[in-house]
């Protein structure tokens, strides 16, 4: 199929069903070239969203996913099961009236969309942690429980999930906030015509100002990117002609409460942040869905920017696929953070080194009173005292100057929002902090830019040393940006063992190892190749210009230059031509699409 840029005149009736031409104009290219990704129906809804799904309560069956809208939405058995268990607060939460909370779970199969070209490139231009993980979908659930005289059960109960790639609670938990309490209401067709709304989004592009309409409202968002400054909130631009039309602004895309997620453990918050680094197994014990999953990505977000590599379950239950796996006692608990709300846990999972048990979230005026760590043998059921049972021992003092600052805004009345800032900056410096002296010595491991050689393979990177590393922290270690007095060569050799380590090592090796490739292809384009080829044989060229062709096709994911890929391929368009007809036809032939 041939595509063609808005203006080329044409295009069939699915590249017309994504809306106006203006906004097919802003569609980011996929294809070299410039060719645009055609439409199809349903792929701006699939840019946001998997799909949607209402989950029922049957007397006979229990649990039942009653509609999955778009109807061709794949899931598998597992994954409905998984769905129908997880949208549903444990009977013992008791959750009358409305409730919203997240869940995650393990995709079953792989799936790819018509346009996930372009979704990829989206997800390049995100921050770390908010790149979506091909393994899972998060779940976005809306609750109600109410009296219901008409109904054998004597209560209606119903769920509306949103399942998503995307980590972006704060805009799905607002989506369900409008959406939800009217389908209760009307039902089937209000669904589909949310979901028809959802199909009129724009992509979700890092760094735009996006306008999501939903059933009569407008969101103005803004999805962070990867340049953002870690902890820098971006205004949102204004544009004339479409603010009479917004609703709500969101001020975030995916950040929870901050503060009110960490009050019950007010006193812990340095050790629960030394516990998420080192990627150890934690559990939150709650008393519903809600304060658990809230809690669970507040703790997992608590070390932004570094990404948690390790599984998080914002709320897991007895039945998920992964009950036995995580529970067994024949291994070491994994390195995962589990929310829970069923007291079946406090005996299940005893033999978990870190438990966190917290009440009933809310902002009160009271300071909370200083709780010590809690030995693990007293933690007997799920009413036990809210607090943290641990034998860890933190490997860096207490700092007394955030606990300080913090009470004082209690007993001040300070917004839960300002405390949250005061609180998220103090978790970003730590984390930086912490990650500069490994990013500095990382950048060390980077061969010098001139003995890159265009007629030789890119130099490799030198390897990660942990003794060459410790020696470095002497000089350049975290006390030149942090207060905090402790064992910061313990805590990173427990770091270096740790997956969290091992995910972002990963990943700072794969941009370097890009990077190098970058600089390689550059210093080929800066070659006179054309005389190069002149004076060697048919098949020396020949060899050359399909590497050449290689190295353009993996030019379009490296960080290069503008205009270095398109230089390549004059490059080899003009050796081509140097070369006698029949080779030339052959060699336009190999690898063009």
């Amino acid at each position: 199929m041939s595509l063609r840029k808005p203006g080329d005149g044409g295009g069939g009736g699915s590249a017309r069903r994504a809306g106006s031409p203006e906004e097919a104009r802003e569609l980011p290219e996929c294809a070299p070239g410039g060719r645009l990704m055609p439409l199809l129906p349903w792929d701006r809804f699939s840019a946001w969203l998997h799909c949607v799904c209402v989950v029922g309560f049957d007397l006979e069956l229990g649990q039942a996913v009653e509609v999955i809208h778009p109807q061709h939405a794949k899931l598998t058995d597992k994954e409905k099961t998984n769905i129908c268990y997880l949208s549903f607060p444990d009977s013992n939460s008791g959750c009358l009236g409305d409730t919203q909370f997240c869940f995650r779970f393990r995709q079953s199969s792989s799936r790819k969309l018509s346009w996930h070209c372009l979704l990829d490139q989206f997800d390049r231009d995100l921050p770390i942690y908010l790149k979506k993980d091909p393994a899972y979908y998060y779940g976005y659930v809306y609750f109600r429980q109410v009296q219901d005289k008409t109904l054998k059960r004597g209560y209606f109960q119903k769920s509306l999930v949103l399942i998503s790639k995307l980590p972006y609670s704060h805009i799905f938990h607002t989506v369900l906030g409008k959406i939800a309490p009217e389908y209760f209401e009307k039902n089937e067709p209000f669904l589909e015509a949310a979901c028809s709304d959802i199909d009129r989004w724009p992509p979700p592009v890092p760094g735009k100002t996006l306008h999501l309409p939903i059933m009569g409202i407008v969101m103005k968002v803004r999805i962070p990117t990867c340049h953002d400054n870690p902890g820098t909130t971006q205004v949102l631009q204004s544009t004339q002609q479409t603010d009479t039309q917004v609703s709500i602004a969101l001020p975030t895309v995916h950040e929870v409460d901050l503060f009110r997620c960490f009050l019950p453990v007010f006193f812990h918050i340095q050790m629960l942040w030394e516990l998420v680094l080192l990627g150890e197994p934690l559990v939150v014990m709650a008393p519903s869905p809600s304060e658990s999953s809230e809690t669970v990505l507040a703790l997992v977000s608590c070390i932004s920017p570094l990404k948690y590599y390790s599984d998080f379950r914002p709320y897991f239950t007895i039945h998920d696929s992964e009950f036995k796996e995580y529970t067994t006692r024949t291994q070491t608990p994994p390195s995962v953070i589990l929310g829970v709300t069923n007291p079946f846990f406090a005996k299940t999972l005893q033999h978990w080194p870190h438990i966190i048990r917290i009440g009933d979230i809310k902002l009160s005026g009271e300071v909370p009173k200083q709780v010590k760590v809690k030995k693990l043998k007293n933690l007997k059921t799920l009413d036990s005292k809210p607090g943290v049972y641990t034998s860890y021992k933190s490997y860096l003092n207490r700092d007394e100057e955030i606990i300080k600052q913090l009470q004082k805004g209690v007993q001040q009345k300070r917004p839960g929002e300002a405390q949250s800032i005061i609180l998220r900056r103090y978790f970003l410096e730590l984390t930086q902090s912490f990650i500069i002296p490994l990013e500095r010595y990382v950048a060390s491991l980077m061969p010098l830019q001139k003995s890159i050689s265009p007629w030789k393979s890119p130099p490799q990177l030198k390897p990660f040393n942990q003794e060459e590393f410790m020696k470095t922290l002497e000089k350049a270690g975290p006390q030149l940006t942090s207060r905090l007095k402790g064992d910061w060569i313990g805590l990173y050799r427990h770091f270096l063992k740790s997956y969290n380590f091992d995910g972002w090592f990963r990943t700072r090796r794969k941009e370097m190892t890009q990077k190098l490739e970058a600089l390689h292809l550059e210093a080929l384009c800066n070659e006179d190749l054309l005389f190069w080829s002149q004076k060697h044989t048919e098949v020396e060229t020949v060899d050359l210009v399909l590497k050449l062709k290689d190295k353009v096709a993996d030019g379009e994911n490296l960080p290069v230059k503008p205009g270095t890929v398109e230089k390549l391929q004059m490059h080899i368009d003009s050796i081509i031509l140097a070369l006698p007809e029949d080779l030339q036809g052959i060699l336009i032939k190999t690898g063009s699409t």
